[in-house]
């Protein structure tokens, strides 16, 4: 009899250009090599097709969020790993999300702000601090750092595959996804 999967939500937050994106696609590939169901729900996606017209002010950012956390809740009562990848500055309605959903497990994508803004291709940080952006996360307005997060990836300190290999480690042991299966080699086959 096949195990029923387990689904859950990923939720990865911190500064733009800390790397959420970058280790949330990563992430779906290691994940679909242990026969899961994956989906990516990255932030400047679903802000495009699902929450266009919101503004980014407090109220509308939460709006956002609740609706991306809506849609990971129903995927992943479905079996399917929802990896989020969302900026989602607020302390407030992590927590919300995480009282609300099952299997949430908060990963804080933490990188110091002068690296997130040297990494910034589009030159938003930039435009924030000349003030041609308003209510910019990190600039004019707060992000809040998790206060207990489940795990922390320091993607200014780590390679990919460290933080990779974190996360992944941290799912096994709580028996998300089932580990790699190994390769055996016997004496008999080694020449």
């Amino acid at each position: 009899m096949e195990r029923k999967r387990k689904g859950l939500i990923l939720w990865l937050t911190g500064l733009s250009g800390a790397g959420k994106s970058t280790l949330a696609k990563r992430l779906e590939e290691e994940i679909k090599k242990r026969d899961c169901l994956v989906e990516v729900l990255d932030g400047d996606v679903v802000r495009t097709n699902l929450s266009k017209g919101l503004t980014f002010s407090k109220e509308d950012r939460e709006i956002n969020i609740r609706r991306i956390g809506f849609v990971a809740n129903l995927l992943s009562r479905n079996g399917i790993v929802v990896i989020v990848a969302a900026i989602s500055p607020y302390r407030g309605i992590r927590e919300e999300l995480r009282q609300t959903t099952h299997n949430f497990i908060e990963i804080y994508v933490n990188a110091p702000l002068p690296v997130c803004e040297a990494r910034d291709v589009k030159g938003l940080y930039a435009m924030a601090r000349d003030g041609k952006i308003k209510s910019f996360t990190g600039i004019d307005d707060p992000y809040e750092e998790p206060l207990y997060p489940d795990i922390v990836c320091y993607t200014s300190e780590e390679t990919i595959e460290e933080s990779i290999r974190k996360v992944i480690t941290e799912l096994e042991s709580q028996d998300y996804i089932t580990p790699k299966p190994q390769l055996e080699y016997s004496s008999s086959c080694v020449s």
